[in-house]
């Protein structure tokens, strides 16, 4: 096999991303500049090829845990917290194009501003989105993570937040790890004791949107809040 160094140097990724870009560099060397350099036994290359393909997907790979990837042979700390902290770029950049002045009133523009960052979790996150007057996004804040019950999650965390941060509306999102996004009654029961404590604090809950696997459930569009 070739080591890097053994490669015309017109065929070494980070010769060819300078030259044509980055569109034109494949997955798995886009994953070996990452990683930089591989053992004395299997080049970068060979290397990146095997993390890339430990998964189905890169949103798969986005989601692998840093134990996960230090299973593979040739991957230690180092070369799986760069690799992680690439995706987590990647991911923030995704966040970043919806500004902070988009307006998240619709359900589908929700789910796909929150997709990426909750649908391949293992556990179940809680997230409150705080708008303005205007309906733009003011904050966006993980509250709780673990098995949504009532007792853990209390209406005077998520309109503490709705407070300091002078908002009108709140939407409250969470993930569903089965990939199923129908409804619990504990999630129906929670949403309820949400929406009557923001009556009572003249904060309106727009919405619950549960995210599961490449589709959701919207409370609003069901009915359920009105």
């Amino acid at each position: 096999m070739f080591m890097i160094k053994e490669l015309p140097i017109r065929e070494r990724p980070r010769e060819r991303f300078i030259k044509y870009g980055a569109s034109s560099i494949q997955t798995f060397e886009l994953i070996a500049i990452i990683l930089r350099t591989g053992s004395k036994d299997e080049s970068v290359l060979e290397l990146a090829k095997r993390v890339t393909y430990m998964s189905n997907s890169l949103k798969d790979l986005s989601n692998t845990s840093i134990k996960d990837l230090k299973s593979i042979k040739g991957i230690g700390d180092s070369k799986a917290i760069e690799l992680l902290a690439a995706f987590e770029l990647g991911k923030r950049v995704h966040e970043e194009s919806f500004s902070k002045k988009s307006k998240l009133h619709s359900p589908e523009k929700i789910y796909q501003f929150l997709k990426s960052e909750l649908e391949m979790k293992t556990q179940e996150h809680f997230l409150a989105l705080y708008l303005n007057t205007k309906g733009e996004l003011i904050k966006k804040e993980t509250l709780f993570i673990g098995s949504l019950n009532s007792s853990l999650i209390h209406p005077r965390e998520i309109f503490k937040h709705a407070v300091i941060n002078s908002a009108a509306a709140i939407i409250i999102c969470h993930n569903h790890p089965s990939g199923d996004p129908n409804p619990s009654k504990q999630d129906i029961d929670i949403t309820k004791l949400i929406h009557k404590n923001g009556l009572m604090m003249d904060i309106e809950l727009l919405d619950h949107i549960i995210i599961g696997k490449d589709k959701y459930y919207s409370f609003k569009e069901r009915g359920i809040l009105k």
